[in-house]
């Protein structure tokens, strides 16, 4: 007896997303090599197991396996600032367990870091079309603007300054993490986590900001 309609449309469904996520997983350890503008669909087609005719079934161009894939990144890194700025706590506590959060993320994610690189430097890459140019700034705006509401809370800041003072933030973390990730703090004697600490603790003063706790 043939499968109702429903259930084969729903296997195809399945099988084409478990296909889609095969092609972002190979894309994701391409870029990683590669780099955006290095990387080719043949080559990520070579690490999905596919043909690159058979992966034009499923995204028009590597920019598009891009875009999917910093879009899960910037949803997975605003959850976790979410929650860190959810901590229970005084107002400075919880603007820095949100800035650490952010922090967090990319130093245990560092291929999302690089991945997300683009959005920091302000200038799209080739291919990537302007709404999806505008939806991951947004979305990144939106996270930021989660980490400034905290800093607003903690410092009584307006927020066009709190914005500011995020943006000053988030801008040292990712020095703080690129110059970890290069080795270049171990170099120089540093500890990137001490050195937030010492950031955060500036920006918002006494001890109830909860030093990072290193291992």
């Amino acid at each position: 007896m043939a499968a109702p309609a429903g259930a084969r449309s729903g296997r195809r469904a399945a099988l084409q997303a478990f296909k889609r996520a095969q092609i972002r997983e190979a894309a994701r350890a391409v870029f990683a090599e590669h780099g955006l503008d290095g990387a080719t669909m043949r080559a990520i087609a070579a690490r999905a197991g596919y043909t690159a005719g058979a992966i034009y079934h499923h995204y028009d161009g590597k920019e598009e396996i891009y875009g999917e894939l910093l879009a899960e990144s910037l949803a997975a890194l605003q959850q976790q600032v979410r929650d860190g700025a959810a901590t229970a706590g005084p107002p400075p506590a919880r603007a820095a367990a949100a800035a650490r959060a952010f922090f967090d993320y990319y130093r245990a994610h560092p291929d999302e870091l690089y991945l997300g690189l683009y959005l920091y430097r302000g200038a799209a890459p080739r291919g990537l079309t302007p709404t999806l140019d505008r939806q991951l700034n947004g979305r990144l705006i939106q996270l930021l603007g989660l980490i400034a509401e905290r800093l607003a809370a903690a410092t009584d800041a307006p927020p066009t300054e709190a914005n500011r003072r995020t943006v000053d933030l988030a801008a040292h973390m990712v020095g703080l993490l690129l110059m970890e990730a290069t080795g270049r703090l171990k170099v120089l004697g540093f500890d990137a986590a001490a050195l937030l600490d010492d950031c955060l603790q500036e920006l918002l003063g006494g001890s109830e900001t909860r030093p990072y706790q290193r291992s």
